[in-house]
């Protein structure tokens, strides 16, 4: 079995013990989107069938997992959905709806109008933050709301570019949420999971469309959260910062979520191109320093995987370009000729790297080495997938451009 090394990344989930099949939040149960081999298949199929399609609306907010129950969170405009569906037979269970319109900007008619942060399930709830900034926290069993903070007001929704899109948190009993608009700037926020009472309050630039995450290093837990000017570091528990790297997108593109390797924070823009920042502390001070930049390498939407020693994603160089690169200096391993697409979503699993990119194809690709090497393809959907796929012990759980699928092998 290989080592990922993606592990050292600490979520702090105080949720209910997950199960093998269990994917309840942005990118799994670390956060880091490494699959369990307990529900990787032993041989990738030659071809897979759709088992069944429910409609769920539009969004790319990506589907979770936990126990008999797939849940996803869309829009039918102007309302915002939750959906808990049933894996078996893809029936919905349960679906709860609530008023969130807004107008969007003329630039950005072509996109989806979101939802794009994906839901958290921990102990026995569903936790929402809505493209206009509306945080819910609902029973797994359905129903209305356990309780509903709305943070419209923080920002103008009369012409919105793509809004709130980082994926709510839980540290102990907290949930980190970021809200904000390109315009308005943002707010990092403690709640009470109790209540969604406010513990803390952190105000600061636009918020990047990347998620939080926390990171251990130097015996201190750090939130690290993404804006369009800098990657910030602060408390999980009193939101107090501890640090910030200037990171700015002068096009407000700051997407991708940046990766924890155990020693650098790794983040790349499609300006900036690929950066490794070391973090340290001396006298209770908190500094950076920059470990390697690659300017080649540009991640654009898609956050990239860490194992064998190598971050995995997609570039956008060369109209879409798949690489791998050392993540102890930069240097490019492998890459791919170019024109795979404009998004990939990324896991990995302990032998392969799986690629789903926007334009419906799965790539299974061989980990390691130094060449790209491609042991499957398929082709899973019928229109463009832009969310984070689930691998199951009995198949695949995806979303196209409004209904949630899910394959097994032929």
């Amino acid at each position: 079995m290989r080592t990922t090394g993606c592990c050292l990344v600490t979520s702090l989930l105080s949720a209910l013990p997950v199960m093998a099949q269990d994917w309840p939040q942005w990118r799994g149960p670390a956060r880091d989107g490494v699959v369990a081999a307990a529900v990787t298949p032993e041989a990738w199929p030659e071809a897979w069938e759709r088992q069944w399609a429910s409609e769920v609306g539009e969004g790319y907010s990506s589907p979770v997992v936990v126990g008999d129950h797939a849940y996803t969170f869309s829009r039918q405009d102007p309302l915002e959905v939750v959906t808990a569906i049933a894996l078996v037979d893809g029936t919905v269970s349960w679906q709860q709806i609530y008023q969130a319109p807004f107008e969007q900007n003329s630039y950005a008619l072509a996109v989806a109008k979101g939802p794009y942060a994906t839901p958290l399930v921990a102990n026995g709830r569903i936790y929402t933050v809505g493209v206009t900034g509306i945080v819910s926290a609902w029973p797994v069993e359905g129903g209305p709301p356990l309780w509903q903070r709305n943070f419209t007001h923080l920002f103008d929704t009369t012409d919105l570019f793509c809004g709130t899109a980082a994926s709510p948190l839980l540290v102990d009993d907290l949930l980190v949420v970021q809200v904000g608009s390109d315009l308005d700037g943002g707010v990092v926020l403690g709640l009470d999971i109790a209540d969604g009472s406010e513990r803390w309050r952190l105000a600061g630039p636009a918020p990047g469309y990347a998620s939080p995450f926390v990171v251990s290093t130097g015996g201190a837990d750090h939130l690290v959260v993404l804006t369009q000017e800098t990657i910030d570091g602060l408390d999980p528990r009193t939101g107090v910062p501890r640090w910030s790297i200037p990171f700015p997108d002068e096009w407000f593109e700051n997407i991708v979520t940046p990766v924890w390797t155990g020693t650098e924070l790794i983040m790349s823009g499609t300006r900036a191109g690929t950066h490794a920042y070391t973090l340290s502390e001396a006298d209770g001070e908190w500094s950076w320093a920059e470990r390697w930049a690659n300017p080649d390498v540009t991640l654009y939407m898609s956050t990239p995987v860490l194992g064998d020693g190598l971050l995995y994603g997609l570039s956008s160089k060369r109209a879409g370009q798949f690489v791998a690169i050392d993540a102890g200096s930069g240097e490019v391993t492998w890459s791919s000729e170019g024109r795979e697409g404009r998004h990939a979503a990324a896991l990995l699993t302990d032998e392969h790297l799986l690629l789903l990119t926007d334009e419906a194809q799965l790539l299974v690709v061989e980990r390691g080495g130094t060449t790209f090497r491609i042991a499957r393809s398929y082709s899973v959907a019928d229109s463009q997938t832009w969310s984070v796929p689930v691998v199951l012990p009995d198949g695949l759980l995806l979303r196209d451009e409004t209904h949630l699928l899910k394959l097994t092998a032929e």
